[in-house]
């Protein structure tokens, strides 16, 4: 796709899955015969390498030496949210007028087809940001997508920080996004840190988008699954299976 790149936050250690993955940073611990990261970036390959950004941290030269060129790589030095590692390719987009996917590299169950549906229709409704949604009921936690009174996207709250009547809400943030890059780094410096693990979260940027006047859209996704990433063994042990499944459907 033409005037699209794409951010892949690939920086973590992975603390949590560090006994079955030794000294691998997270990206790269395999999952189906794969490292999840090379599930994303195919799942991202309707955009070109050359229009990659991988954002690294722990273990960078594992990741680098594996991907390789043409993919670029721009480093966070500290893990400050998922705001920061946007933040961290700044320089990079200075100058590019064009459209930005973000996605994650520990989350590999994003369909290429669902990833490309999304930007396109970000593209044809012209919009500075749309975000994709699902319903799963199993992932009690996640972020729910709050709407105002006339349907429009209003807000993402996060689960843990959800009202009673807030947890109801069945629509879930899926954490991918697109952003008309210009509008993205604008907005970014608003992005405060006043929380818990005092980071920068992309979250916030949809609502304050919406505060500027700018034009959020959402694209939902019919399987719940996608928004599925791995952060615990058992985590990893789902995400095999359904990609298994997946695998086993296709032939």
């Amino acid at each position: 796709m033409k005037d699209f790149r794409v951010i892949i936050p690939a920086a973590g250690k992975g603390s949590r899955l560090q006994k079955v993955s030794g000294d691998l940073p997270k990206a790269m611990f395999s999952v189906a015969k794969k490292p999840m990261l090379e599930w994303v970036l195919e799942n991202t390959s309707f955009i070109d390498a050359e229009d990659t950004y991988i954002v690294v941290g722990c273990g960078k030269e594992k990741i680098i030496d594996h991907f390789g060129a043409p993919y670029h790589y721009v480093e966070q030095k500290e893990q400050l949210g998922t705001g920061h590692a946007a933040m961290v390719c700044a320089d990079a987009f200075a100058d590019f007028n064009g459209n930005v996917l973000i996605t994650f590299g520990d989350m590999p169950l994003f369909r290429y087809e669902e990833l490309k549906a999304m930007c396109r229709q970000h593209e044809s409704a012209n919009a500075d940001c749309t975000l994709m949604t699902a319903e799963n009921e199993a992932l009690t936690l996640w972020a729910r997508v709050i709407r105002d009174e006339n349907g429009r996207f209003s807000r993402i709250v996060e689960g843990k920080d959800c009202t009673p009547e807030e947890a109801t809400v069945k629509e879930l943030f899926s954490g991918v996004l697109v952003f008309n890059s210009q509008a993205l780094f604008k907005i970014l410096p608003e992005v405060g840190c006043a929380n818990m693990q005092k980071e920068y979260y992309l979250t916030e940027v949809p609502e304050l988008m919406v505060k500027h006047g700018m034009k959020v859209e959402t694209y939902f996704t019919k399987d719940g699954n996608d928004l599925r990433g791995i952060n615990t063994p058992d985590d990893l042990e789902i995400c095999e299976r359904i990609l298994e499944e997946r695998h086993a459907a296709k032939v």
